[in-house]
């Protein structure tokens, strides 16, 4: 609602004072109404007295409190009676099922009198800013087609850098936390965590099979069995793709294979009560499956509707606190990289062991290469056969050759955090996706450039540019970032010393305010990001 026209109007060096003034004026309505007991208007005259920050804003909240002696309070804590005493005061929406009240401006004497309907025309998501790389892992991949794919929120974004056009998957209804993509590069399996409808209603985690091409859903798998989300997943390749393998989130990490174009699920079967991090279908042997995790790699015979586990047994080798990935190699060995910067080659047994030794056929440590100072958090094979290591501490990525020898090496640069996902790209290009939602595109001799960038902690405010094609957000990361909404990139960014919590431009565009949680605001140049002033009314967030 747009602030009340009665507010004094003030000289443009200083933008956000009418708008803080509003607020403030919000900010007691809601105090009143969580409070149990309500106070007399001359307790409200001395809040508003000692809160507000100039006399003239002063003036018009008093009169504003005398005025609504009776407070406006939630809908939820009303009686039929009090509902229809407060009718008109506002009006209410519903968003995931929460009422959310909005309160009609002042000036307004009937709602009725300027209500209208809802235009016909709907909205279509033209552009996705940044990506989710803070807490998942492997989520980054190119396509045939040219494009990045990768997700953030409930969207799995297809990126053509070159062009600098994306299309969008939007079949999922809460947030996508893992992907796949299948043995032919078209097909893509993306898994979602539960979430509820707008009206409340709960949401069941699934994974969805989609065309990268279409953008046409080809299956709906999992409805109904996962509980609290779906962790990773991975297709088959043996098989060309025709089974997926799926860890849930729930607190056995349940393991379910599926024939997913007919929809049945063939196997199911606890794997751990610890964090399990990565399954893989083995790309020549189509009945074993691997995972691995939180101090463990499992090694699974799947056979009809059975899955018998094997433990990776460590041995002389120290036992790592996560295995964080795993690959495969030509000759079929497993390779895994672990918390504590190593790598292990797993070979298949075939000499008998002694008796009580374990089953023949077992996976067992054959080398180990120290890789990373730091965990080894990601592994991507190359089309030629080398590998590529992404570490977390040291922020580099390593290529390794046929022998896993070291061959080159490059340092991601602090400023992006570390590193989530490796790929690999164009010609010698390779893509990383960081901790700090970035995703960048480079080559060992040229560096990096950034081709996806967003914020890495909630985003709570967003204002538009009065006339020009920019928008602000401001977030939980303490970021301020103003994008170009015409060019899809980010024309500056600053770091307050809280995180953001709303934001608004002045009406000549010239400077924007932000608000924060402690009820500080600041005010920033557009142009420059330089600040132009500081100030604060209470301590209760704006």
């Amino acid at each position: 609602a747009a602030p009340p026209k009665r507010f004094p109007k003030l000289p443009a060096a200083q933008p956000g004072r009418a708008r803080g003034g509003h607020s403030m004026k919000r900010g007691s309505g809601i105090e009143r109404s969580q409070s149990s007991t309500w106070e007399t208007s001359e307790d409200n005259r001395n809040k508003l007295v000692k809160a507000a920050s100039t006399s003239k804003l002063l003036s018009k909240m008093v009169k504003n409190a005398e005025k609504h002696k009776e407070p406006i309070i939630s809908q939820a804590k009303m009686s039929t009676r009090e509902k229809n005493c407060q009718e008109g005061e506002y009006i209410k929406m519903f968003m995931r099922g929460r009422p959310i009240t909005m309160f009609v401006p002042s000036d307004v004497e009937n709602y009725e009198d300027i209500r209208i309907e809802l235009p016909p025309e709907k909205l279509k998501l033209e552009w996705v800013f940044g990506y989710r790389g803070r807490d998942c892992r492997a989520n980054v991949y190119l396509l045939p087609t040219g494009e990045i794919v990768y997700f953030i929120a409930s969207v799995v974004v297809l990126f053509n850098y070159e062009e600098r056009t994306q299309r969008h998957y939007l079949g999922h209804t809460d947030c996508v936390k893992c992907l796949a993509v299948h043995p032919d590069k078209i097909r893509i399996a993306t898994g979602q965590i539960a979430g509820v409808d707008k009206d409340g209603r709960p949401l069941q985690p699934h994974v969805r099979v989609w065309d990268s091409v279409t953008l046409s859903t080809l299956q709906v798998v999992g409805l109904g069995t996962f509980e609290r989300g779906v962790g990773s997943l991975a297709f088959s390749k043996a098989d060309s793709g025709t089974h997926l393998c799926v860890i849930d989130d729930s607190n056995e990490h349940m393991l379910t294979v599926w024939e997913w174009m007919k929809k049945p699920k063939v196997a199911e079967i606890k794997t751990t009560n610890e964090v399990v991090l990565a399954v893989e279908f083995h790309p020549t042997d189509p009945n074993t499956i691997v995972t691995c995790g939180k101090s463990h790699i499992f090694f699974w015979t799947w056979s009809g509707t059975s899955l018998a586990r094997k433990q990776g047994i460590f041995g002389k080798y120290e036992k790592p606190k996560f295995v964080q990935c795993l690959a495969f190699l030509n000759n079929g060995d497993i390779l895994t990289g672990d918390s504590g910067g190593i790598m292990l080659i797993w070979s298949r047994s075939t000499v008998e062991p002694a008796p009580g030794k374990g089953p023949k056929g077992a996976y067992q440590i054959s080398r180990q290469i120290k890789a990373h100072d730091g965990s080894v958090f990601t592994l991507c094979q190359l089309r030629n056969g080398t590998m590529l290591t992404g570490g977390g501490k040291d922020h580099k990525v390593i290529l390794w050759d046929h022998d896993l020898n070291p061959e080159r090496d490059i340092e991601v640069p602090d400023q992006y955090g570390t590193i989530r996902a490796v790929a690999e790209g164009k010609g010698e290009q390779f893509l990383v996706g960081t901790s700090r939602n970035f995703i960048l595109r480079g080559t060992f001799n040229d560096g990096f450039q950034v081709e996806v960038q967003g914020h890495t902690d909630e985003l709570w405010g967003l204002a538009s540019h009065p006339f020009r094609d920019l928008f602000l957000t401001c977030a939980q990361d303490r970021q301020v970032c103003l994008w170009n909404s015409v060019d899809h990139t980010l024309e500056w960014t600053r770091l307050l010393d809280e995180p953001g919590h709303c934001a608004d431009f002045h009406p000549s565009g010239a400077v924007v305010a932000i608000g924060t949680h402690s009820g500080k605001w600041y005010v920033l140049d557009a142009e420059t990001r330089d600040l132009v002033a500081i100030h604060t009314d209470g301590n209760e967030q704006l």
